[in-house]
């Protein structure tokens, strides 16, 4: 009985019914695992049964059962099972016609055979046969397991024209192998890891020969579906090949998105992985996410050949020296490789599956994991699913509370954050869909209920997400314990998606009823436990979704600031004993155990809570401060100028300076005059650049036309060259308005760097110094005028 890891799952309909196909990682090789005869199944109100009945009367292969189960507005239902998905598709239409209901008609049989079983993606197979990938295994017997299996991986990249219509060379770096594939004539290269091919065609056969021999169960890349692999395929269908990229030589399948033109690739067998879209999911943020950037950020280290004009260079290198073409084709795999291998990727992305049914290259999914694993748990209680939008009201569910802030530099702002908040008050108060329903349904005593808000009301006992999140919430102690990162932080992202999945009118259990019981349940914990801070004696200066931010110097005024040693003392005692407060609180006003869990997350040594431009008011969601770590004192900015990616350079390299001087009590007069200097002498040019991506096609911006559309505007028309939804856009200010800067025409427009980049940035800070920067400059830049 081998243990398995899920790499793919597809379904299709036959004669003898639908056949579900699972290609699973074994320890004994590629696992290849068979269900046939299955049927698809949804439900319909008892009530209809006879009616239903008449209805499909002429379409065979299907049939009727009771089942225990019920809607959420407590009505029994039947189950309806059909051979194929062709007869199911017929009978729904005949009961949308009649204005008849039913249920989890969208439940798509391969998932729902593994979510029933519990069945994540680890599983021990029940097998009479050794473990063959060339056919398939019918029928064993599956069972759930936390098993994890090796995954044997390879780093894909290809170089082409620049048109993508003529194939240069496949690289392939793997564990124990490194090679490419090149088109051309020359001597095989063991130093250069060279293998030429003849032409494109043999090129393409060689790579695939070598991939089935190799066999690995992961193909990784940088864009490697929505490039490397799709031109792979459109380069076979050109040379009358298939591209037989799966396990026993199946072709890979592909779909494409109608809204954004996307690619999703299926490769039985296989998973392909893009290193950009597993860096997003694993929460990491990049100003570009080019290669070359992440490399040299994360590596320190880059590609053979940099530059706007690389394109050309790969395709003179094609023809003058095919050797170091192939060094650079192999570089780039090798980079990929070392950034899955730096940040854990691949390990993230299996912790992820097996926490969530998600498979390994499904990048989001949030819904889709909630529901995988709360459908199966719901059947379980008696429940069939609602279908998406039924469970609306009138109830508004607000957002996170978010507190005014009070705008000044001070000393000493001690960050308390309550871990994973929104999990803990599902925990904690039992907040749930299922519970609701059977508050209801079974007209439960108070006692017998934890309150919400809006008429939400939860059963003590019965409730599925509350058990979910303990579960998970034990794993992530498990992981942190045992120093699992990846593992770790995949739990949190998690834990914390449930609330937003339930906020969501694109999840069938949206319920504001529900999602506001969590909301507003947070407000009141934040309200309270800035009341509960504020009676030891400090100030509590800001309070965001589930973080306070405490004063402690506000009753030392003109005193010596607190020591370090002193801070931690305080944040560590405001933790402690408001946990134990609440505690107290909720088994007294509730009789329920807390899961509420503040913490002393950070000390910031100073601090700027600034106002918003033009008012006196304090902003929310913008700070910075200083923190120490490790002796080293660090500047921390959130939501400014300088953690953004549509500021300049210039403005960021400013802030940081600027905020650096003041916090440190140093002069900044001159800094901020030398700046302004530069900028007008022409000394700061290369930083001045703006960089924005199209978030529409051009032709879509009308009324309103942004500087970036207006750049992209003038490149299509000086170079005739395409510009897509998505593409950055690189370009300056000049005399002339936004230009792009590889065709930028007129001079710069310093005048508008210095009003629009230093400018706010300066004020921002020297507000609270009763200065601004135009009276600190304003007979310096007189004069650049004049």
């Amino acid at each position: 009985m081998p243990n398995a890891f899920l790499l793919t799952r597809q379904w299709r309909d036959t004669r003898e019914g639908i056949v579900l196909d699972f290609w699973w990682a074994t320890e004994q090789g590629a696992c290849w695992t068979q269900i046939n005869r299955q049927e698809m199944v949804f439900f319909i109100l008892r009530k209809d049964a006879e009616k239903i009945a008449k209805l499909l009367a002429g379409l065979r292969a299907w049939r009727m059962a009771e089942v225990e189960l019920k809607t959420f507005l407590n009505l029994p239902v039947n189950a309806l099972y059909f051979k194929s998905q062709r007869a199911a598709r017929d009978a729904l239409e005949l009961l949308k016609q009649a204005n008849l209901d039913f249920w989890e008609s969208d439940i798509r049989p391969h998932e729902r055979y593994l979510m029933e079983r519990f069945i994540t993606a680890g599983a021990t197979i029940d097998l009479v046969e050794p473990v063959d990938g060339s056919k398939p295994i019918l029928n064993p017997r599956m069972t759930p397991s936390e098993t994890r299996i090796p995954l044997k991986m390879v780093s894909l990249d290809i170089e082409t024209s620049m048109d993508a219509k003529q194939l240069f060379s496949i690289a392939v770096w793997a564990e124990h192998d490194r090679k490419v594939f090149m088109v051309g004539e020359g001597e095989n290269s063991e130093e250069h890891s060279v293998i030429f091919c003849a032409t494109q065609k043999a090129c393409l056969q060689a790579f695939l020969d070598w991939l089935h021999v190799y066999d690995p169960d992961i193909l990784i890349g940088w864009s490697v579906v929505q490039f490397d692999l799709w031109v792979l395929e459109t380069l076979c269908q050109k040379e009358n090949m298939t591209f037989e990229l799966g396990r026993a030589k199946q072709a890979a399948h592909w779909r494409q998105e109608d809204g954004d033109g996307r690619r999703y690739i299926i490769i039985p067998g296989r998973v392909a992985l893009d290193g950009i879209e597993l860096l997003k999911a694993a929460n990491y943020r990049f100003e570009s996410y080019s290669l070359q950037f992440v490399s040299e950020q994360l590596l320190d280290k880059g590609k053979l050949l940099q530059g706007s004009g690389r394109g050309h260079d790969i395709a003179r290198l094609f023809v003058e020296d095919k050797l170091a073409l192939a060094d650079y084709n192999l570089r780039d795999c090798e980079l990929v490789w070392e950034i899955f291998e730096d940040k854990k990727l691949l390990h993230f992305a299996v912790e992820r599956s097996q926490l969530t049914g998600l498979l390994l290259d499904r990048i989001g999914g949030s819904v889709a994991a909630f529901e995988y694993l709360y459908l199966p748990r719901l059947h379980r209680k008696g429940y069939v699913a609602p279908n998406l939008g039924e469970l609306e009201s009138d109830v508004i569910s607000p957002g996170g509370y978010v507190m005014n802030s009070r705008p000044g530099i001070y000393d000493n702002i001690l960050v308390l954050d309550f871990k994973s908040l929104y999990p803990s008050i599902i925990r904690t108060f039992l907040i749930d869909p299922c519970a609701f329903w059977i508050a209801q349904h079974e007209q439960l005593p108070s006692e017998n209920t934890v309150a919400g808000f809006n008429g939400a009301y939860f059963a003590r006992e019965g409730h599925i997400l509350p058990h979910i999140i303990e579960h998970l919430w034990s794993a992530r102690d498990v992981a942190k314990r045992e120093k699992n990162a990846p593992l770790s932080h995949a739990i949190k992202i998690i834990m914390n998606s449930f609330y937003g999945v339930l906020g969501s009118t694109g999840c069938r259990f949206f319920d504001p009823r529900v999602c506001s019981s969590i909301t507003l349940r947070g407000h009141d914990i934040i309200q309270r436990s800035r009341d509960w801070i504020e009676q030891q004696g400090y100030s509590v200066i800001y309070g965001d979704t589930d973080s306070l931010f405490v004063w402690v110097e506000n009753n030392c005024v003109g005193k010596t600031p607190k020591n370090k040693e002193q801070c931690q003392k305080i944040g560590d005692r405001l933790a402690r004993e408001l946990n134990q407060w609440w505690q107290a609180v909720l088994k007294t006003e509730h009789a329920i155990k807390s899961h509420l869990e503040i913490q002393f997350e950070t000390h910031y040594l100073r601090f700027l809570m600034p106002t918003i431009r033009g008012s006196d008011l304090g902003t929310k969601k913008r700070y910075a401060g200083v923190i120490e770590h490790n002796g080293e004192r660090e500047l921390v900015f959130k939501g400014l100028e300088n953690v953004r990616t549509d500021w300049t350079r210039l403005a960021k390299d400013f802030q940081e300076q600027l905020y650096s001087k003041v916090f440190a009590g140093e002069d900044y007069l001159d800094f901020v005059r030398e700046t302004v200097s530069d900028v007008l002498a022409g000394k700061r040019n290369d930083d001045l650049i703006y960089n924005k991506r199209l978030r529409r096609h051009l032709h879509e911006y009308e009324k309103n036309v942004p500087p970036q559309v207006q750049a992209a505007r003038k490149y299509v028309q000086l170079t005739g060259k395409p510009i897509r939804r998505g593409d950055w856009i690189a370009y300056v200010i000049t005399t002339s308005g936004a230009e792009p800067i590889s065709a930028q025409q007129s001079p710069l427009d310093y005048q508008h760097y210095v009003d629009k980049q230093l400018m706010p940035v300066a004020d921002s800070i020297l507000h609270f110094m009763e200065q601004n920067m135009t009276e600190l400059v304003d007979t310096q830049m007189s004069l650049f005028v004049h």
